[in-house]
């Protein structure tokens, strides 16, 4: 718990002491609009996501933190470049909780449309630092991923992911590397929604406070 204070205080310091355009968050997931307004209105590219996510998702069209878990670990275990452990159920559940926008503590089709792309845009950033193709990221390969994954972070942040999420040789492997990118994401946006003046600090009450380290 202690540690994770830090982190998130570390967070907070690093954004309020550099330019915050240099920051590049996701945008929020687009609010759930009816059914039939969506179907009438998405691309092709859309829909054909939408009877995939159905598939995976069951007939209630929510995906629950176990339901998370076992796609991601289900897909990740075809690629053979990506050394992981395996998404663990806190590590889903806490996904879930940072990317679910109407409190429903399940997924809904945009907020997981919201969550794949951004999966897979970081993928791509993780195997492009991965310099030696060991599957994992090393310590002096992390500030370069993060930055280009839009978080460009400080040395003293760096030791507290690595403490954090890395393993004994200071290497992060992918379900980490994601959990960890989730976290920050979730908590540049709501930096972001906080600095109404857009020059890089905030003050925040008890309980803004908590919701920031609730849901991160």
């Amino acid at each position: 718990m202690f540690l994770a204070k830090k982190l998130i205080g570390g967070i907070i310091d690093v954004v309020s002491n550099i330019d915050p355009g240099q920051f590049v968050p996701s945008d929020p997931p687009p609010p759930r609009r009816p059914l039939a307004y969506a179907e009438a209105n998405e691309s092709e590219e859309e829909k054909q996501f939408r009877r995939v996510f159905q598939q995976l998702a069951g007939d209630d069209m929510e995906v629950s933190p176990n339901e998370l878990m076992n796609i991601l670990n289900k897909i990740i275990s075809k690629h053979g470049d990506l050394k992981t452990d395996g998404f663990t159920i806190e590590s889903c559940r806490s996904m879930v909780a940072v990317m679910d926008s109407d409190s429903t503590g399940k997924l809904g089709f945009h907020e997981f449309k919201h969550l794949w792309n951004n999966i897979k845009k970081w993928q791509g950033v993780y195997k492009s630092y991965d310099r030696d193709r060991s599957g994992t990221i090393g310590a002096d390969e992390l500030p370069a991923a993060f930055r280009a994954a839009g978080f460009p972070l400080n040395d003293q942040l760096f030791q507290m992911i690595i403490r954090r999420y890395s393993d004994e040789s200071g290497n992060l492997d992918f379900d980490n590397y994601i959990g960890c990118l989730v976290r920050l994401d979730a908590m540049c946006r709501a930096f972001k929604t906080l600095d109404k003046d857009n020059d890089g600090t905030i003050k925040v009450n008890v309980q803004e406070w908590l919701q920031l380290t609730m849901y991160s």
